[in-house]
């Protein structure tokens, strides 16, 4: 047990002794040779989000100044690292914590998140935790990326699946060679876990256990077809109740692989620290519930960097690890396995850079074939310019307000879409800001040379990458009052920890005041139209609480998403366009000279479309998105 190692390792080796001693006494009696104790490697990653190509540069803490950060990441400097890793001890093992597709570049997003698994396959993942956006395009689907075989569209295999042929890989879709882990994942026509529950790997005749979860909130940050028909139970007692079925098959050694996360509360925010301890995190609660069989987590979702040793139930520290996202770093956990008692006695933990310019550790040309094939493929439409920008518009808050740029330019091009009145007669859209994803829109050229300010359609699905479909509703302004007042942390359906501003569309702007309660925190809203500006809410109160206006959401948000309940109550729905195509369309009336100026349509009488009483400058919330 975890209580006293050293004792039962004692008792191991007299009961041992005894065994001995009953054989009668023969002279060809041996004793079992001793064990000693000895070392395993634990390789792991999370929140991969099918980035085949580096996302770019990243420091190993916010000290490190941004022009000596290194490029880091994509699939074949990861295998790089992995195989690395892996020549150190024979005895090792490849595991994730979840995201590994959804919310993925059009490299591979394009493809049906295919070239993820095919890059993963040969990284050598071996088991991986189901993370939220894992169910992105619904269970069905996470099944057929598992299993393999191509992708069907209306009967038909989408011409988009199964490009083994030109990138080599095999024909058709290998599917994934690793397994998801879903034990808190149930179905509800079977009773049964989506997938299994946990693995397990032999390392000396030791078994050690992977048990792999999502976060139970998991139906409120997708969209709610995705997840229809399953059941997300509760973590900690999920954990908990597999120890004594773990236990039963002879294992004492558990890893914990759970999409679920925090954040460090230092400004430094090195990669291998744990300033604040991750205090009040979703994560450290969950770890500080886990039995004490429990040797070691390795979490995600939070996109955060860092290396913690928390309590669990027993107040024994255990590693706590993630490794940000996007395959920016890679974590390693030496782990010190006791034959006699089969449980991990030590356990030590490291984040490390994948840095592209590491001469000792070349990147895997077979992988980098397989990306840069599929960057061929891609290539012609990724490169296409389709619009121009003033300046950065990025996708983080950048007030206390909570605005971000990004967001209003996806909700403008939301609204032109819907606004004529056969498709939707919209006034005016709102914008989830964890949907905005990637940095936002740069306005510095890429590697493509499309030039400054010019945005191409692979940037614009970069940071759009859903494929989300828009709705149009009607709602009165009091639901727009009630909807607004939901995105406030432990207001409505939100989380305690978690504040998710909605980013209106030009012409919409509102105040509110955080010392408020819930539910009287949205002061004043205003909309401007055409036919000119008309007052929704002044003071709190509600103007006009029955007027109807026709509002323009994703579907994820029409259905509930983000903890957006209000939004389910909007009447007369219309279907439209998919986002990135309303995108495209609207950045197609603004190529240069005549770029997309946030700034000319942002303000209305010298203010910005979201307002904030008081002088606070932090935008409260925690995180700018909602990975």
């Amino acid at each position: 047990m975890k209580q006293n190692l050293f004792a039962a390792g004692v008792m191991s080796l007299i009961a041992a002794a005894a065994v001995v001693a009953c054989g009668g006494g023969s002279n060809n009696a041996t004793a079992p040779a001793f064990q000693p104790p000895f070392t395993a490697k634990i390789i792991g990653f999370n929140d991969f989000h099918g980035n085949l190509e580096s996302p770019g540069t990243f420091g190993e803490n916010t000290g490190v100044p941004a022009a000596s950060r290194p490029a880091v990441g994509g699939a074949a400097a990861m295998a790089g690292y992995v195989a690395a890793l892996k020549r150190q001890n024979p005895l090792n093992v490849v595991v994730g914590a979840g995201d590994f597709i959804g919310a993925t570049p059009l490299i591979s997003s394009l493809f049906f998140d295919e070239p993820a698994i095919e890059v993963l396959n040969r990284i050598g993942m071996e088991f991986n935790a189901v993370g939220n956006h894992e169910f992105d395009q619904g269970s069905a689907e996470l099944v057929r990326l598992q299993s393999g075989g191509c992708k069907t569209v209306n009967g038909q295999i989408s011409p988009n699946s199964c490009k083994g042929a030109t990138v080599g890989t095999p024909v058709p879709f290998e599917g994934a060679k690793f397994k998801w882990l879903s034990a808190n994942v149930v179905s509800n026509a079977t009773s049964k876990t989506l997938l299994q529950p946990y693995g397990i790997k032999e390392f000396n005749g030791v078994k050690v256990a992977f048990i792999g979860m999502t976060f139970e909130a998991t139906p409120g940050s997708v969209t709610p077809t995705g997840v229809a028909g399953l059941q997300f139970k509760n973590e900690i007692a999920t954990v908990n109740a597999l120890v004594p079925e773990l236990r039963a098959q002879g294992i004492e050694s558990i890893v914990v692989l759970v999409h679920q996360g925090g954040f460090q509360t230092g400004a430094l925010a090195d990669i291998n620290a744990c300033e604040g301890n991750l205090a009040g995190s979703e994560i450290a609660k969950m770890v500080a519930g886990f039995d004490n069989a429990i040797d070691a987590v390795i979490s995600g979702h939070t996109h955060a960097a860092y290396n913690c040793m928390l309590p669990n139930s027993a107040g024994r520290t255990i590693p706590v690890t993630s490794s940000s996202a996007f395959g920016r770093l890679v974590t390693e956990i030496d782990i010190t396995i006791d034959p006699a008692t089969r449980d991990i006695t030590k356990a030590v933990a490291k984040n490390t850079l994948t840095a592209n310019n590491n001469a000792a550790v070349p990147a895997d040309a077979a992988v980098a074939s397989i990306v840069a094939k599929y960057k061929e493929l891609v290539s012609p439409l990724a490169n296409t310019v389709i619009g121009a920008i003033t300046s950065q518009l990025v996708n983080t808050r950048v007030d206390g307000a909570c605005n971000v740029p990004a967001g209003s330019l996806i909700a403008d091009s939301q609204l032109a879409a819907t606004q004529p009145a056969a498709l939707g007669g919209a006034v005016l859209a709102f914008m989830n800001s964890g949907g905005v994803r990637a940095p936002g829109f740069n306005f510095a050229s890429s590697a493509a040379g499309e030039g400054d300010g010019n945005i191409t359609y692979g940037e614009a699905f970069t940071v759009q990458p859903f494929g989300n479909s828009l709705t149009t509703i009607t709602m009165s302004t009091q639901l727009i009052r009630d909807f607004l007042e939901e995105q406030f942390a432990g207001c409505g359906g939100q989380p305690a920890a978690t504040t998710r501003f909605a980013l209106p569309s030009a012409g919409f702007k509102y105040t509110w005041n955080g010392a408020n309660a819930c539910g009287a925190r949205i002061t004043n809203a205003t909309l401007r139209t055409a036919t000119g500006a008309e007052a929704l809410i002044t003071n709190g109160v509600v103007q006009n609480p029955t007027k109807t206006y026709r509002v323009t959401v994703n579907n994820f948000m029409a259905e509930g998403g983000d903890g957006y309940a209000t939004l389910t109550r909007g009447t007369n729905r219309i279907g439209g366009a998919q986002d990135i195509d309303a995108l495209s369309a609207f950045l197609a009336g603004f190529k240069a000279p005549n770029a997309y100026n946030l700034a000319a349509v942002a303000l209305d009488g010298g203010t910005p479309r979201i307002n904030r009483m008081g002088t606070s400058s932090v935008c409260p919330g925690g995180t700018n998105t909602n990975p």
